[in-house]
């Protein structure tokens, strides 16, 4: 499973002029389920993400996490992560989850979150989305587990 995180200021999902999901200060956190991973790779992935040490303390280091700065976490499905550029112009998405197997791993994903995190909104699986951010700093950080 992979992500890549991006601390925001503020960041929302609309779909269709309809606002679905939306955080203040915190983390989007674009998903993308492959081919091989289980709900045990999701839950080592969010682990991960709720301890990333990437907001500021005192000093100006990064040395807080989403936790302990009461962040939000807005959580968006995105199989063009997978995305295999290595030939040719057009990506290849072959590296992405079958969709049944993606929306049953990004809910199961959202739902332990939900579980551990006391703010947590999201996207909607397969929809055409808008995703609208204010990258803080900026910070963005590939992940994956797997």
């Amino acid at each position: 499973m992979m992500s890549l995180l991006q601390r925001v200021s503020e960041a929302r999902v609309v779909i269709a002029g309809e606002t679905v999901g939306e955080i203040g200060h915190g983390l989007l956190v674009l998903v993308c389920a492959e081919p091989g991973d289980t709900e045990a790779v999701g839950e080592k992935l969010l682990a991960k993400i709720l301890k990333l040490r990437i907001f500021s303390d005192d000093q100006g280091k990064m040395n807080r996490s989403v936790q302990d700065v009461a962040g939000g976490l807005l959580i968006v499905s995105q199989f063009t992560l997978a995305a295999d550029t290595r030939s040719g112009n057009r990506p290849g998405f072959t590296q992405a989850a079958p969709p049944a197997l993606g929306e049953a791993l990004y809910h199961r994903f959202v739902e332990t979150a939900r579980r551990q995190h006391p703010v947590v909104q999201t996207g909607r699986f397969g929809a055409d989305m808008q995703v609208h951010l204010i990258n803080d700093g900026p910070v963005t950080i590939p992940l994956r587990m797997g």
